[in-house]
């Protein structure tokens, strides 16, 4: 038993690095000479081509059923489209606040008007203590600018995409490798000549290193692998664990990015990323269940 539980931690551990590099990598990127654009095109043009041959040979399914092609269209297209651009205008630690803590409230927002969830009391504790970190890094920007940017609007659209797609995938009982490889060749199909008839480009030879670490993080390591890792994870110490591990990638993600981008530190980021983890981590576990279990518990022993 141990050792299973060992083996989760281990593989939750890797999906939270994942995640939290995933951030980091993709603001590279967004500072980069590549345009929000042609890291989309990088990204599922990668994981297409390697994950096209095991469809292709392996576990074959029929690409062009319609609840397929719309996950594609909201986790794979939408999602890309509003978190690339905002990586592309937005500072790192502000995604590592924004992305992590608006999943669990749109999820738990969208899971109950859509699926009609019932979530535990601890998850709403959780959306609350999120929601005012993430208030109060909006009060900063605010106070600052005036207004929140583009940047930090399209994380909350790639928040939101994500969210839907992880309620719909639910609802429709899909399996994470139809998830995946959905994600991976029909966005790749749909995007692609979108791309290379209409959009604007910027890849030349002179980006091959930029072009070579976006393919091999954004189309092999997001995807491919922090999606097995997860899984994974969830099968052997269970979703509420795995959830509550997810906490650490704002902590994670934020305060790294800051010495590697040269961002700003202050009270209120710092303020921001410890409640979204702190609420992350309420949302996903069973602790004030269990801590009022036991209280009624005891005075019905005392009693």
């Amino acid at each position: 038993m141990g050792s299973i539980l060992t083996k989760g931690y281990l593989c939750a551990l890797g999906a939270v690095l994942i995640w939290s590099g995933f951030i980091l990598v993709s603001r590279m990127g967004g500072i980069s000479p590549l345009l929000s654009y042609d890291i989309i095109a990088i990204r599922y043009l990668t994981c297409a081509m390697l994950v096209f041959p095991f469809w292709l040979f392996g576990k074959r399914f029929n690409l062009l059923n319609p609840k397929l092609v719309i996950i594609s269209l909201i986790g794979g297209l939408g999602y890309a489209l509003f978190a690339f651009k905002g990586f592309e205008k937005a500072p790192a630690s502000h995604a590592a606040v924004l992305l992590p803590g608006l999943l669990p409230i749109f999820i738990a927002l969208l899971s109950t008007l859509i699926n009609k969830d019932q979530h535990a009391a601890s998850k709403w504790l959780g959306v609350i203590v999120i929601t005012i970190g993430i208030f109060t890094l909006f009060w900063q920007e605010f106070n600052v600018a005036g207004e929140l940017s583009i940047g930090h609007l399209s994380l909350i659209g790639a928040a939101a995409c994500w969210a839907l797609f992880s309620v719909l995938i639910a609802r429709w009982t899909i399996t994470p490798w139809e998830a995946t490889a959905s994600l991976a060749i029909i966005t790749c199909v749909i995007y692609i000549p979108i791309y290379l008839v209409w959009s604007p480009k910027n890849i030349s030879t002179n980006l091959i290193y930029e072009i070579a670490i976006q393919a091999f993080y954004q189309g092999f390591m997001a995807t491919i692998i922090q999606m097995l890792l997860y899984v994974r994870a969830v099968q052997l110490i269970g979703p509420a664990n795995m959830g509550s591990m997810m906490a650490i990638v704002p902590i994670l993600a934020g305060f790294t990015a800051i010495p590697v981008f040269n961002e700003a530190l202050n009270t209120t980021l710092v303020i921001a990323l410890l409640f979204v983890s702190m609420g992350v981590w309420l949302a996903n576990s069973n602790w004030l269940r269990k801590s009022t279990t036991h209280l009624i518990e005891s005075a019905t022993t005392r009693r």
